[in-house]
């Protein structure tokens, strides 16, 4: 769906305490879930402005925020 958030928050909120202390506590996890909110909430601004973009550009935005997700949930999923 267009717009949709998926924040780690929102997407996964029975590990909010594991993500809030991952995030205070690791500095490579709280980096890597920044750059994944950046990714997430750029993509879903050009989403709700139907902004002029490449599908080439949306498709790597959208690829790269996939693989930060994954590897985020495993490090706070085998937390």
């Amino acid at each position: 769906m267009l717009g949709e958030n998926h924040a780690l928050l929102v997407d996964f909120p029975e590990y909010t305490l594991t993500i809030l202390t991952l995030t205070a506590d690791d500095t490579v996890f709280a980096e890597n879930a920044r750059r994944y909110h950046e990714l997430d909430t750029e993509i879903r601004k050009l989403e709700l402005r139907n902004s002029p973009t490449s599908d080439e550009f949306m498709h790597q935005a959208k690829h790269e925020r996939a693989v930060l997700k994954d590897k985020l949930y495993l490090q706070f999923s085998n937390t």
